[in-house]
């Protein structure tokens, strides 16, 4: 008997739990602390109203949009999470190809199983960013930033709330270690206390530098705080990324969907605003739109999908969710994102 087809974000949940090897799903799964904030951002999201118009021509919606002047069918973009075979062996090349089929934007992580330039070639033409944990070296940071450029990359996404990694219990209850990835330099500093890379402390100063160095836009990842929204862009940053790296870091963090409006009011249009953290529903897109972003990130479940289906598990997880949005975008009387506008959400 064929088994019923996902009609939902979580049907793809217990799927891929039941694909994946336990330590490396919990990896997957796991935040910092009590996981509070992995709660909060699921929470928060689901506190917003919404209030629909009504007597509006919705018979066909447009959520067509843009990012640093590519156009893009929707709004939706693929997190940068790690170590994708994880999940299935084809790792990042699968969910490139997934991410692609569902016209999404994808940002590669860093920590990725396989070299950019792969990446990139498994979904030619389609758009990507590329997440960066800086290495220690300068030098290494600026080669990284260049091949990303070279490879058609179109913005960097330097992750900026990682100056230690957070207190993850689940990896120190398994004794899981996740391998660093294909990026980093094999000399990288090592903890000999965990055996993880050491990465650097960043400081407003090395995103200064960076933002000098590269030949394409850089998206503040991680930012919570509207006076660090303001630095970031006072520093040459294009674009914010509204995240609390999906409650793996400091537990207890705000939950985005509250740190967005603040953020939002502070860039007043000087800069691409995306958000993450906890979009389970098409419905969750749309009220962060209202909120003020332009684009919205989903994270754990493309791993649902990829570790569950492979590329047509990537492809059908977006796929979910970008119908969900179209149809909530339809019921709220917004026939284009121009309509998605604040007073829509309470």
């Amino acid at each position: 008997m064929t088994p019923p087809k996902p009609i939902t974000l979580a049907d793809l949940e217990p799927l891929a739990r039941a694909a994946m090897e336990p330590a490396a799903w919990d990896y997957y799964a796991g935040g910092a602390g009590d996981e509070l904030t992995i709660a909060g951002n699921r929470a928060a999201w689901d506190r917003l109203r919404l209030r629909p118009r009504v007597l509006v021509d919705v018979s066909s919606v447009d959520m067509a949009t843009s990012a640093f002047g590519v156009a893009l069918p929707h709004p939706l973009v693929v997190a940068p999470t790690a170590s994708h075979d994880l999940a299935h062996p084809d790792g990042e090349l699968a969910t490139a190809r997934g991410s692609a089929a569902a016209g999404a934007l994808m940002t590669l992580s860093t920590i990725s199983s396989r070299p950019m330039e792969e990446v990139a070639a498994a979904a030619p033409g389609s758009p990507r960013w590329f997440q960066l944990y800086p290495p220690s070296e300068r030098d290494a940071a600026a080669d990284l930033v260049r091949r990303a450029a070279d490879a058609g990359y179109g913005a960097i996404a330097v992750t900026v709330d990682l100056p230690l990694p957070g207190n993850r219990e689940r990896d120190l209850r398994s004794g899981f270690a996740v391998r660093m990835g294909v990026h980093l330099p094999a000399d990288q500093a090592v903890d000999p206390r965990t055996g993880l890379v050491v990465l650097p402390t960043m400081t407003w100063d090395d995103l200064a530098w960076l933002r000098s160095v590269s030949p394409i836009p850089v998206v503040a990842k991680g930012i919570l705080r509207a006076d660090d929204a303001q630095r970031a862009i006072e520093t040459g940053c294009d674009g914010i990324w509204v995240s609390n790296h999906g409650g793996r870091q400091l537990d207890g963090s705000i939950a985005t969907a509250d740190a967005l409006p603040e953020i939002v009011e502070a860039v007043d249009g000087r800069a691409l605003i995306l958000v993450d953290g906890g979009v389970r529903r098409g419905i969750d897109a749309l009220r962060a739109l209202s909120l003020g972003a332009n684009l919205v990130a989903v994270g754990r479940p493309v791993l649902w999908g990829l570790a569950s289906g492979g590329a047509d598990g990537v492809e059908r997880a977006l796929g979910v969710l970008r119908s969900e949005l179209e149809l909530a975008m339809a019921l709220a009387g917004c026939p284009t994102l121009t309509e998605v506008t604040r007073d829509l959400v309470v």
